[in-house]
């Protein structure tokens, strides 16, 4: 089962449509043990950083999220949901993520010809290989829609990164925490791919 995290942010539909076009059962929850004992989970997210986090405490979930990660089951983060998952955002000054991943999330800068929020189709280059993205071509198109985005502080949790007015870290993955700052829901059949080898990652035992 695939735990949908639900705190009340946007795009749960399409996530869950997306895992149960692939044949899986997606619920959408807050259920502390729903999402503990699923296979796989997925923190969704479309707005501001801040109102998220207060969101994720007031239902308890951003200590649910921490246990999931300690008992290493696969969980996937998708555009705010992989911000969530680090230190701070430059979008809410003084609220702390939930601090599972190191590093910062920074507005996209000014740039002539370019549009903020970045919206639209741009390319991957892989940094390090990831399991996210077993057997999809690098340069492969995915679907962005944000004003922010990442600077992880390891590197080497880098997988996948694009260019728009600055080098942007597009995805990430540290032992069983998985993030993308755009939307495989949205990507077409790249998309798919790339859930479809989040599906098949093994929960693992501490």
């Amino acid at each position: 089962m695939v735990a949908i995290i639900d705190y009340d942010a946007g795009n749960l539909k399409s996530v869950e449509k997306a895992f149960t076009y692939l044949g899986e059962d997606a619920r959408i929850t807050r259920n502390r043990e729903e999402i503990l004992s699923a296979d796989r989970i997925v923190l969704p997210g479309v707005g501001a950083f801040g109102d998220a986090m207060d969101k994720l405490r007031q239902y308890g979930l951003a200590e649910v999220i921490r246990e999931a990660a300690a008992e290493r089951i696969p969980l996937l983060g998708i555009c705010l949901g992989l911000q969530l998952l680090f230190e701070s955002s430059e979008e809410s000054p003084g609220v702390d993520g939930l601090g599972l991943c190191r590093g910062k999330i920074v507005r996209i800068p000014e740039t002539p010809g370019l549009k903020i929020p970045h919206m639209g189709w741009n390319s991957l280059q892989y940094d390090h290989q990831g399991r996210l993205f077993d057997g999809i071509p690098e340069g492969s198109y995915v679907y962005f829609v944000h004003s922010y985005y990442l600077r992880a502080q390891d590197e080497e949790i880098v997988k996948a990164s694009t260019q728009y007015a600055a080098y942007i870290h597009a995805s990430i993955e540290q032992d069983n925490l998985f993030a993308c700052q755009f939307h495989p829901e949205k990507s077409g059949e790249v998309g798919l791919a790339i859930l479809r080898n989040f599906i098949g990652i093994p929960r693992e035992t501490v």
